[in-house]
C-alpha cells in the first residue's frame, strides 16, 4: 500500500498529454553536473496512457496553467515488480541521490516482459512523504537461493515465489507442501528450519498464489507459475 499526503502546488504548464506542477518536497541537485531539473514534474493525462502513482485535486483533466492544486497518492496497492538499487546513489538531478528503486504496478495490471517501461518506479526514501505498508509477502518465510524438499521427496530451489527450480531438472512446477528447509546460504543445517516446517504445514502453493491474486487482480507471467 502506497500513500502520499496531498500537498499543495500549482500547475506551470499543460499539454496534451501532460500537466506539469512544481513538485514540493523535492529540490535541485547542484552537483549533478549537465543534469538539470526545472523544479517540475509532468503527471500524465489519460491520453498518455501511462500510469503514475501520483494524483491531483482536482482531477488533472481539469487543470490550467495558473491553477493551484494538490498532489499526492491516495491509498494505492501496488506489487512489486523489481527493486533496483544503486551504489553510488543515482545521479538524477535532484535531491536527495536515489539509492534504491521500488518498481510497481497498480491492481490489477499484469507484468508483460515483452513491454518497457511498465512499471511506474520511485525512491522509498525519496523527499517525497511516501507511506509503504506491506501487505503481503508471498513466501515470507524463505529467502532467495533456498533448498526445500517437498512432501512428494522433490529437492526443490526458491528464487522468487513464482520462480521455482527443480534440482533434478525434470517437470518444472511447484513444490507441493509442506516443505522442508535443506540449505541456506550453503548452510545445510540452517536458520529457520523449525520455522518453514510449520508455515507450511497446512495450505498449499495454490493457495499462496490465490492470496497474492487477491491482492494484486493480477496474475504472475506464464514462465514464473
Amino acid at each position: 500500500m502506497l500513500e502520499c499526503p496531498f500537498t499543495g502546488t500549482g500547475v506551470t504548464e499543460v499539454s496534451r498529454f501532460h500537466v506539469s506542477v512544481t513538485w514540493p518536497w523535492t529540490e535541485p541537485d547542484p552537483r549533478a553536473g549537465n543534469i538539470g531539473w526545472n523544479g517540475q514534474r509532468a503527471l500524465p493525462l489519460p491520453e498518455a496512457d501511462e500510469w503514475d502513482a501520483f494524483r491531483t485535486e482536482p482531477d488533472t483533466t481539469t487543470l490550467k496553467p495558473g491553477d493551484t492544486c494538490q498532489v499526492g497518492i491516495p491509498a494505492t496497492v501496488v506489487h512489486v515488480l523489481a527493486v533496483h538499487d544503486f551504489d553510488p546513489p543515482l545521479v538524477t538531478g535532484m535531491l536527495p541521490r536515489p539509492a534504491s528503486y521500488l518498481e510497481v504496478l497498480p491492481q490489477g495490471e499484469t507484468h508483460d516482459p515483452e513491454l518497457e517501461d511498465q512499471g511506474y518506479a520511485f525512491d522509498p526514501d525519496g523527499g517525497e512523504p511516501i507511506r509503504v505498508e506491506l501487505l503481503f509477502r508471498p513466501y515470507a518465510f524463505l529467502e532467495p537461493g533456498d533448498e526445500v524438499v517437498d512432501q512428494d521427496g522433490r529437492v526443490w530451489r526458491f528464487d522468487a515465489a513464482w520462480d521455482w527450480h527443480p534440482v533434478d531438472g525434470e517437470r518444472p512446477g511447484s513444490p507441493a507442501w509442506p516443505l522442508a528447509l535443506l540449505s541456506r546460504r550453503d548452510d545445510p543445517a540452517p536458520d529457520g528450519t523449525t520455522t518453514v516446517a510449520l508455515a507450511t504445514e497446512t495450505g498449499s502453493h495454490a493457495e499462496e498464489l490465490a492470496r497474492w491474486s487477491g491482492l494484486t487482480l493480477a496474475r504472475p507471467t506464464t514462465r514464473q507459475q
